[in-house]
């Protein structure tokens, strides 16, 4: 289904949004409403659910915290994301310097953070049920945690030099905690040690390049400005300026040496990719200019280039029950892609003897899929 991913021309995104839309997260929990942020500071819930049954629909928008909101963010929102166990709450970060809990129901902020500079990225844990803490990345090079439990960001992890463009919990230990920095840093915690950083990724494993002048322990030759870990949490994908993805393995800290090519990478901020999940294998979608790269993510091949903005696309979000892909970008669109419906196979032809056109062998399905499904 990845593989024919297209975009829609019966699905529609309401177009609320004056201008450019930065960030975009689907609640896990049923896989049904999508949060936008954009540049103006106005923050949109949409119902991704077709309730017309029509073929052709559009995604309405249900509610905005619009610019007339007396609790709208001043600045650009960098970063929306659901709280990850129910949709009765979600937060925003801003470069007006502050980090808002929202109450869904009312559309009222629960509680506010205010930091010292503008908040590039934030993110809480998918899988902690022992703490409430946010992860969140400012123009300090201290990371912040904020805990929505007392409503206090006493917390703080040193140990960057520069601007914290990303952050991400591991989805697999809820205590594990990925950053990275302007300084060319990716950095992994434990937020429970007082030293806090457990590893700082080197994307030489150890071993000196023959240019010293490269500094020792960098993940990339340029400013991080994007992670993701795998769907299992084994595997940490990092972008930066340097105009290159890399592949962690998130135990050990080692470089895997998957080469992805040049990934364009102009973004002065945070850039939100997204991997695939439920997918054999799994893939990356990486906003590059006015396109999405598709890559495979653990052979690094580059699969197709989904066109359709007509500028930057800042962020994309993967829909793991669907297998779609929604995507932000300047143009102030929200785009979906879909895969493209395959043709009903007549009784009377075997699947053997259909000519297997543009399917790579490695990626036909493995599984057989009941005929009432999606």
């Amino acid at each position: 289904r990845v593989l024919s991913l297209e975009l829609n021309k019966d699905r529609d995104v309401e177009r609320i949004h004056g201008s450019g839309v930065n960030t975009l997260d689907i609640e896990p929990v049923e896989g049904r409403y999508m949060l936008s942020g954009g540049s103006d500071g106005v923050i949109v819930l949409y119902d991704l659910e077709n309730l017309s049954r029509k073929p052709s629909y559009t995604c309405k928008a249900l509610f905005s915290v619009g610019r007339s909101h007396p609790d709208v963010h001043k600045f650009s929102v960098e970063t929306v994301q659901w709280y990850p166990h129910d949709t009765g709450m979600f937060t925003s970060s801003s470069f007006d310097k502050t980090l808002k809990i929202w109450d869904t129901n009312t559309l009222q902020p629960a509680d506010i953070f205010h930091f010292e500079g503008t908040v590039y990225s934030h993110h809480m844990s998918p899988v902690a049920t022992k703490h409430c803490l946010i992860a969140v990345g400012t123009k300090s090079p201290k990371v912040q945690l904020c805990d929505l439990k007392s409503g206090s960001s006493s917390h703080i992890l040193q140990g960057h030099r520069q601007e914290v463009l990303a952050v991400s919990w591991s989805p697999r230990h809820e205590y594990i905690l990925a950053t990275g920095s302007a300084d060319g840093r990716v950095k992994l915690w434990d937020v429970r040690r007082a030293s806090g950083c457990l590893s700082t990724l080197d994307q030489h494993n150890g071993e000196k390049s023959k240019a010293s002048s490269e500094a020792a322990n960098t993940a990339h030759n340029g400013r991080v400005n994007g992670l993701c870990y795998t769907n299992d949490g084994l595997h940490l994908l990092t972008i930066g300026t340097d105009d290159r993805m890399r592949l962690w393995n998130s135990s050990t800290g080692e470089n895997t040496l998957v080469n992805y090519g040049k990934v364009c990478n102009e973004s002065r901020k945070g850039l939100k990719f997204a991997i695939s999940c439920g997918c054999n294998p799994e893939f990356a979608f990486v906003p590059y200019g006015s396109t999405i790269a598709v890559y495979t993510v653990f052979t690094g091949e580059l699969i197709t280039m989904l066109r359709g903005h007509y500028s930057t696309v800042n962020c994309c979000v993967f829909q793991p029950h669907f297998q779609e892909l929604y995507s932000g970008s300047k143009d102030c669109n929200i785009l979906a892609w879909i895969p493209a419906p395959r043709d009903p196979v007549p009784d009377d032809v075997s699947e053997k003897s259909l000519p297997q056109q543009h399917l790579n062998p490695a990626y036909e399905d493995a599984w057989s899929s009941s005929d009432d499904e999606g």
